[in-house]
């Protein structure tokens, strides 16, 4: 190990009703990110003191680089225990394989539970989605229990995709060892307190992952595409489930984690990334800074609006003939006055439509065109199908507003 420190000291606390993360017996605040492969100086310095993963080895780096990392930047790590999914096979019924995921995550809790920057353990990621062995809630509490006694300076979650009173019901049966639960939620945050109320959860929660309205979760083509919130749509989403939803709570919610802090294909390559894919900043991260920190970023970054291709909306159902030349105009502007470059690009509609968050596919780009002005002609494709434009409007200090409209070709 390279730290000589001492492990941090974390409990939840209950103070007359009040929960609160105590971290070497002082108050703290988690303020976080979910973050495996993005940029943790920069989280950082916008004013996060919290990164959550999903796994202790990412493919990348170890658990231990991870902790490192965080540690050198000031952060703490809700550290994720990866655990079979029953939609990839994993038999809970199978007590060998059991046992065996048993000993292989109790191993990783023993590497990392002395890093000064690790703040709590969250086994599994969204077990209960797609899932009816209840059998998988015995296997989260017995390991709950083993990390205790391995490490009793951590709490021990696990995170759920959503919250109602089945779930509830299964976890607060099988699941007593937990220290508090992990709540995720996207367009839907907006009602997590009646959520929460109707499934009758009364105990500390995180929300774990939140973030751009979900791909489930808004309106469709006729070709049944769904259609994007622009960049600046879902910054203000972001702010508005941040102060009715989480901040709202002040008793029970003790964290919360915005999805992502890096880049991630699916359904398309923006739409839950709080970065493109050559790493400019989309405005959701100025909202994060003025919440963080009270006060915006020195630049900030370029705003959108709904794009159009010859004057119609995603709702208007965009049809075109092959090879038939279009016109596409998006409305920007930019709060510091920063010069704006328009980068546009033609790709088919993504076909590699995973469950869950699980890695996707990016689809074939058919045309890229970079212009100085928020209008281009450009011919669609020849070949039949589903097909999306994006616009990035790129305002040369690493800041981009991203919009994209579904079309398509018969």
């Amino acid at each position: 190990m390279a730290f000589c420190q001492e492990p941090s000291n974390v409990y939840v606390s209950n103070k007359n009703g009040e929960y609160k993360f105590i971290k070497n017996g002082k108050l703290f605040n988690v303020k976080g990110a979910g973050c495996e492969f993005g940029n943790f100086e920069l989280l950082a310095k916008c004013g996060a003191n919290t990164v959550r993963t999903w796994r202790v080895d990412n493919g990348k780096e170890t658990g231990e680089q991870v902790m490192e990392k965080a540690y050198k930047n000031g952060l703490m790590v809700l550290m994720g225990l990866e655990m079979g999914l029953q939609r990839h096979g994993f038999n809970y019924d199978d007590t060998i394989l059991v046992n065996k995921q048993k000993s292989e995550i109790l191993k990783q809790v023993q590497r990392l539970k002395d890093y000064p920057s690790l703040l709590a353990w969250g086994i599994g990621n969204e077990l209960n989605l797609n899932s009816t062995n209840s059998k998988v809630w015995k296997a989260v509490n017995e390991i709950a229990i083993l990390i205790h006694q391995i490490d009793p300076n951590h709490p021990v979650t696990t995170m759920l995709a959503g919250i109602n009173k089945e779930t509830f019901s299964l976890i607060n049966t099988n699941c007593p060892a937990l220290d508090f639960l992990s709540i995720q939620m996207y367009g839907d945050l907006i009602n997590l307190q009646t959520r929460i109320k109707d499934s009758g959860f009364k105990g500390p929660y995180v929300v774990s992952e939140w973030g751009a309205t979900g791909h489930w979760e808004v309106a469709k083509t006729e070709w049944q595409s769904p259609i994007e919130q622009t960049s600046s749509e879902k910054a203000i989403s972001i702010r508005n489930c941040y102060e009715k939803a989480i901040k709202a709570d002040s008793l029970n919610c003790i964290g919360n984690f915005v999805f992502v802090w890096e880049q991630k294909q699916e359904r398309t390559p923006t739409w839950y990334g709080l970065f493109s894919e050559n790493g400019e900043q989309t405005e959701a991260i100025d909202v994060l800074y003025q919440l963080w920190n009270n006060k915006w970023p020195s630049n900030r970054c370029p705003a959108v609006s709904a794009i159009t291709i010859n004057n119609k909306k995603s709702l208007d159902n965009c049809y075109f003939h092959p090879g038939e030349k279009i016109k596409a105009i998006i409305k920007a502007s930019d709060p510091d006055n920063d010069k704006l470059i328009y980068n546009w690009e033609i790709m088919s509609e993504s076909n590699d439509l995973a469950t869950g968050g699980d890695r996707e596919s990016r689809p074939r780009t058919f045309s890229k065109i970079s212009t100085p002005v928020s209008f281009i002609a450009i011919n669609v494709p020849k070949k039949s199908g589903a097909y999306r434009l994006f616009v990035y409007v790129l305002d040369g200090k690493n800041h981009a507003g991203t919009a994209n409209i579904p079309f398509y070709v018969k």
